[in-house]
């Protein structure tokens, strides 16, 4: 091209032959003063009124400057690129990036319909994705030095991310348009590089989940990971059931899911004093959540599982019934486990906080321990007490309350329904009494039998002596409590 426009030819001048042709000019010293309208002048107007007014020209101009460095650096092209695009960026609504990060390809999810022609302009962090890292991280430190908008640097260092680093979502797959694949020592450090630029404020927190996911498998600095996990654990209430399932990549572990992570990310969420209820009952569903899936995991062991449950303060629930899910999930999986392990993993459910239907499960599931069942039922008599007692008529004063007849005969109905739970509830326990009993008793025949046989053998008698105190007071105690 220098040659042709040497013998007069006429030469177009495009985005990515523009760096080249002024560094090339330069080198030759093609200035005014050999000929008028010289190679220097004509890329220099070029720049100055076709790619300097543009961001997206500007980034395609940057590229073109990593094959010519040194020359585009002497002259200032790479820097008035470089201006350019944080100048021109400033100016970018980031309500306008429609649909960002949410496919899992690693590049960017566009809603057509929604998107206008004017937005396409303002894709133009797609366009950095392009760029050598320390040519994009140079961009980004000017987008910091200028104050630009936390939300545009983000998304620009997330998107670059998502397209270098290929596990930084659930696809293994990595991205069509990537021509080469950095190793495994590089994505590391670029990882921690755009760890450390993240914008102190707000992210998007499915963004950060990808970036620890990352971090994870590719064994980061633990500063890394310490970071994101803080920045998660901050916006906790954010997150997703997904989001939190991450799987356990460590060979130490042994469970399906790092329950480990999610232990360390409710405390962070916890440390944060200006928490608010709303905030906590949302993480107090998730972490529910969280719990039922993993109490299918049969290497799920009870005190990890009942940590978890109990880290979450007794506010986080409105309900219990959600954990009382998990905690029937996990004794359905681990029949293994001990009475002690049970009763000390339902000593986290709060009875009170179970509703009707909640109530009638617990008190016939035959998985949780007899404690828990007579618990539920003693709970359920005296809310039974307290509606039959609320509903009687009242004197106050001297002055009689007149109860609204139409309230009555409702009450009277909930009364009638919560009087056949109790009889069934009772019928409940009196058969696990009598199987108590039965094997007992099967338990005192099995003893004389095998004393009997031991006896005959070496000519001696041995009585057998069972001590039946603790089960009638026991079960007295019972039938006291229900009458």
């Amino acid at each position: 091209m220098v040659i042709k426009i040497s013998y007069g030819f006429k030469v177009d001048i495009f985005v990515s032959t523009a760096v080249p042709l002024r560094c090339a000019a330069e080198y030759l010293e093609m200035t005014e003063d050999y000929s008028p309208e010289n190679l220097i002048s004509k890329t220099e107007r070029f720049l100055s009124q076709f790619v300097f007014t543009n961001v997206r020209e500007s980034i395609k101009a940057l590229k073109a400057c990593e094959s010519v460095s040194s020359l585009a650096e002497s002259l200032g092209v790479t820097e008035q690129c470089i201006d350019s695009i944080v100048s021109k960026a400033s100016l970018t609504d980031p309500s306008s990036f429609y649909g960002w990060p949410m496919n899992n390809g690693g590049i960017f999810a566009v809603d057509r319909k929604k998107q206008s022609k004017d937005s396409k302009t303002e894709l133009w962090f797609e366009d950095l994705t392009d760029l050598s890292f320390p040519i994009f991280r140079r961009v980004i430190l000017t987008m910091k030095s200028r104050d630009l908008n936390p939300e545009i640097v983000e998304r620009s260092l997330i998107s670059y991310a998502k397209k270098h680093i290929h596990r930084i979502t659930r696809s293994s797959s990595p991205s069509s348009s990537s021509s080469t694949i950095a190793s495994e020592n590089q994505q590391r450090e670029l990882l921690e590089t755009i760890t450390s630029d993240l914008p102190i404020t707000e992210t998007t927190t499915r963004s950060l989940f990808g970036l620890l996911r990352s971090a994870i498998i590719l064994n980061t600095s633990e500063n890394c990971r310490k970071f994101l996990e803080k920045k998660i654990g901050s916006n906790l209430e954010k997150a997703t059931l997904d989001d939190l399932l991450i799987p356990s990549y460590s060979y130490l572990n042994e469970t399906l899911y790092d329950v480990d992570l999610v232990e360390r990310l409710l405390r962070r969420f916890l440390e944060n004093a200006a928490v608010s209820s709303s905030s906590l009952t949302v993480v107090g569903r998730l972490i529910d959540g969280v719990l039922g899936e993993i109490a299918s995991d049969a290497n799920l062991k009870p005190e990890k599982f009942y940590y978890l449950a109990v880290l979450l303060p007794a506010q986080a629930r409105v309900y219990d019934d959600g954990l009382y899910r998990a905690v029937d999930i996990y004794f359905k999986t681990h029949t293994w486990i001990s009475e002690a392990d049970k009763e000390k993993i339902c000593s986290v459910m709060d009875c009170r906080k179970l509703t009707v239907e909640g109530c009638i499960h617990a008190a016939q599931n035959e998985r949780l321990p007899l404690r828990a069942v007579v618990q539920v039922l003693f709970l359920e008599q005296l809310q039974l007490r307290q509606v039959i007692t609320g509903t009687l008529l009242t004197e106050e004063d001297g002055d009689e309350t007149v109860v609204d007849l139409g309230r009555w005969k409702d009450t009277v109905k909930e009364n009638q329904v919560l009087r056949l739970d109790l009889d069934s509830m009772r019928t409940r326990v009196n058969q696990l009494e009598k199987e108590c009993l039965y094997l007992k008793k099967v338990i005192v025949k099995i003893d004389k039998e095998s004393l009997w046989s031991i006896g005959k053998k070496f000519g001696c008698k041995f009585t057998t002596q069972v001590c039946d105190s603790h089960e009638a007071t026991m079960v007295d105690g019972r039938s006291r409590r229900f009458l």
